[in-house]
C-alpha cells in the first residue's frame, strides 16, 4: 500500500484502526522509556552507584537508538513497516527478560545489557511507527497527529514511575538510612532483596509485549511503501537527488531533534535525583517525573487544538524552545522545591517539540523515508549521551567542593545551549532543503 493510498484510506475514514494500534505503540513506548526514571535512583541504591554510573541507565538505553538505528532502516526494508513493529517488540521482550537474571545477581553491567536490548527493540519501532503516522495524512497537520500519538506515549510514561516506584523505591529513604548501620553481610542481603523486586513488574512487561507482538503481527494494519515515492518536492534538482545527505534540512532536524531528546530526558529522568539533592525524600520525589509528563500531555492537547488551525508547526516549535530557554534558567537561579518545579515544567516547554520537529525534517525525503526516519531516530541517542553529560558534571562539582544540591542545580546548565539550537531549527534550519534560508 502506498503513502498516497493510505493517505485516501484515512481520508474515508478507514484508518481509524491503524491510528488505534499505532496509539497502542506509543503507549508502550512510553511506559518502557520512563520507567528510567525510577530505574536510576533504584539502581543507584541498589548497585551503589555514584551519580554519573547512575546516568548509564539512560546511556545504554538510549544509545541502542544511534548503534541500531540504521540496522532498523535494515530490517524495515526486509520486514516492512507491520511485521518490523512485531520485530520490535519481540525483541523488547528479550530485554525485559534479561531483567531477571540481572535482579537475581544484583549485576549492573547485565541492567545495563537489559536496558540497550529494550532500546534496540523500541529503535525498530520508532523507526517504522513515527513515519508511519507522519505519512498517514497531510504533512501540514501531522504535528496535530502526532500530538494525539503524544497523548498515548505520555499517559503511560506518567504511569510508569507511579507504578514502577510504588514497588521499587517503597520505603526507600528509611532503607539508605537503615544500610548505614548494617554490617556488610546485612548490607549484602539488604540490597539483593532491594534487587528483586523488580522481578515481577518486568515479567509482567514482558508478557504485554508479547502478546501485543502477536496482535501486531496479526491485524489489519496497511503497509506503506514509500519506495514509491519520489521526493515530494517535483523540481529537477529534487528528482535528482541521489543520496540522504542532500537533505540538509534533515541533517540539522536530526541535531535539534538529539539535543530536544537530551534535555527531555534529562528533565525526566532526573527530575526524581534532583529532588532528592534538594532534600526532599523519593517517597514524594518520585512523583515529579509524573508531573513533568503531565505537562507534556497539557502541551499536546495544547497542539491539537491549535495546529494548524491557529499556529505552524514551526511557530510552535519557535514558541517551545523559547519557553525551554526560560525556564532552564529559572531552574538555574532558583533553589529547593521551585527549582525542581521548574524543571518540572520544562514538559510543557517540550511537549509540542517531538511533534513539530519530526514533520519538518522529514518533510520531501519520498523514497529516501526510511533512511530519513533512521537518521532521526539516531538523534534520539541525545538521551544517553546529555543526562550522562549531566551526571558527570555534577559529580565533578561536587567533588571540586560544591555543596550537592548547588552542583544538582548548575548541571543543568547543559540544557540553555540545546534550546538555542533547537530555535535555529525553528527559525531557519529547516528551510535549508531549498539551499537558501
Amino acid at each position: 500500500m502506498s503513502a498516497t493510498s493510505t493517505t485516501t484510506a484515512a481520508k474515508s475514514g478507514k484508518s481509524i484502526s491503524p491510528i488505534y494500534i499505532i496509539g497502542a505503540l506509543f503507549f508502550v513506548f512510553g511506559f518502557v522509556t520512563w520507567l528510567n526514571s525510577v530505574l536510576i535512583p533504584y539502581l543507584k541504591i541498589a548497585c551503589q552507584l555514584n551519580n554519573f554510573e547512575s546516568y548509564l541507565v539512560a546511556f545504554a538505553f538510549y544509545i541502542a537508538y544511534l548503534v541500531m538505528a540504521i540496522p532498523s532502516a535494515w530490517v524495515l526494508k526486509k520486514t516492512g513497516f507491520k511485521n518490523g513493529m512485531a520485530v520490535g517488540l519481540l525483541i523488547m521482550g528479550v530485554g525485559a527478560l534479561i531483567f531477571v537474571p540481572a535482579a537475581v545477581t544484583r549485576t549492573y553491567a547485565l541492567f545495563l545489557t537489559g536496558l540497550f536490548v529494550q532500546g534496540t527493540g523500541l529503535a525498530i519501532l520508532q523507526t517504522a511507527s513515527n513515519p508511519y503516522i507522519t505519512i498517514l495524512g497531510p504533512i501540514e497537520s501531522a504535528a496535530k497527529r502526532i500530538s494525539i500519538m503524544g497523548i498515548f506515549n505520555k499517559v503511560a510514561g506518567s504511569l510508569a514511575p507511579i507504578i514502577l516506584g510504588a514497588v521499587t523505591l517503597k520505603d526507600a529513604d528509611t532503607l539508605q538510612k537503615k544500610l548505614l548501620t548494617l554490617s556488610i553481610a546485612d548490607k549484602q542481603a539488604e540490597l539483593n532483596a532491594l534487587a528483586h523486586r523488580v522481578i515481577l513488574p518486568y515479567l509482567i512487561i514482558l508478557a504485554v509485549l508479547v502478546v501485543l507482538a502477536v496482535l501486531i503481527y496479526f491485524s489489519s494494519l496497511p503497509e506503506i511503501d514509500t519506495e514509491k515515492d519520489g521526493p515530494a518536492d517535483k523540481t529537477p534538482s529534487a528528482t535528482a537527488k541521489t543520496s540522504i545527505f542532500q537533505f540538509p534540512h534533515l541533517l540539522v532536524g536530526a541535531l535539534a531533534l538529539f539535543l530536544y531528546v537530551g534535555v527531555e530526558v534529562m528533565a525526566g529522568d532526573s527530575v526524581i535525583s534532583y529532588g532528592a539533592s534538594q532534600g526532599i525524600e523519593l517517597s514524594s520525589a518520585k512523583f515529579f517525573t509524573t508531573c513533568t509528563l503531565v505537562g507534556m500531555i497539557l502541551g499536546y492537547i495544547a497542539g491539537i487544538i491549535a495546529i494548524p488551525q491557529f499556529i505552524s508547526q514551526e511557530k510552535a516549535l519557535r514558541m517551545s524552545a523559547v519557553i525551554g530557554i526560560l525556564f532552564s534558567l529559572c531552574a538555574i537561579f532558583t533553589t529547593g522545591v521551585q527549582s525542581v518545579l521548574f524543571i518540572s515544567l520544562l514538559g510543557l516547554a517540550n511537549a509540542l517539540m517531538w511533534p513539530a520537529l519530526w514533520p519538518l525534517a522529514i518533510k520531501g525525503l519520498g523514497k529516501f523515508t526510511k533512511i530519513g526516519s533512521s537518521f532521526l531516530i539516531m538523534g534520539i541517542s541525545g538521551g544517553a549521551l546529555i543526562p550522562l553529560l549531566y551526571g558527570f558534571i555534577v559529580d565533578k562539582l561536587t567533588n571540586a567542593g560544591q555543596p550537592k544540591s548547588m552542583a544538582a542545580t548548575h548541571g543543568y546548565w547543559v540544557m540553555v545551549p540545546c534550546y538555542v539550537v533547537i530555535l535555529y531549527f525553528a527559525t531557519a534550519g529547516h528551510k535549508l532543503k531549498s539551499g537558501k534560508v
